[in-house]
């Protein structure tokens, strides 16, 4: 059961767009940070760390892959928010505080559901001519590939 899950995630990351990427990155931020605060409620100190920190490692790769000659002015402002985030979140395993948490899903869940909007408008934010079943970084350097740049 769990290589047939494992099988289909797979699938559906090596056929989805660059921006239904960026749209599950924003997703799996936003579910960390909510299992951090539950962790936080069950006083899950290890279970906040870890949901915390791999909410901490995608926002980074996000900052990591930005590219801010092609991206102008929205990569600078998506710059500095994702600098915000990784300067706030980690004051929530200091303090064992939920707030921290919940700021950073307020400003992600907008990104996130423009992403969305993205793929769904473009039939999934594909270049033309990209292949379906090319990995989003091989399809094309002029839509929003997360693993090299962010051009919003």
């Amino acid at each position: 059961m769990k290589t047939d899950i494992s099988k289909y995630l797979t699938q559906e990351v090596m056929t989805a767009s660059p921006a239904k990427l960026v749209s599950m990155l924003y997703d799996k931020v936003v579910l960390s940070l909510k299992e951090a605060i539950a962790a936080i409620g069950s006083g899950d100190i290890e279970g906040r760390w870890r949901a915390n920190a791999r909410a901490m490692e995608i926002i980074a790769h996000m900052w990591s892959t930005l590219d801010v000659q092609k991206g102008g002015e929205i990569a600078q402002n998506l710059e500095s928010l994702f600098s915000f985030m990784l300067t706030r979140l980690p004051e929530m395993d200091i303090r064992n505080d939920p707030e921290p948490a919940r700021e950073v899903i307020g400003l992600i869940e907008p990104l996130r559901d423009a992403w969305r909007e993205l793929a769904r408008r473009d039939g999934g934010g594909r270049p033309a001519g990209a292949e379906p079943g090319r990995p989003a970084a091989a399809n094309s350097a002029a839509g929003p590939a997360p693993s090299t740049s962010f051009s919003a």
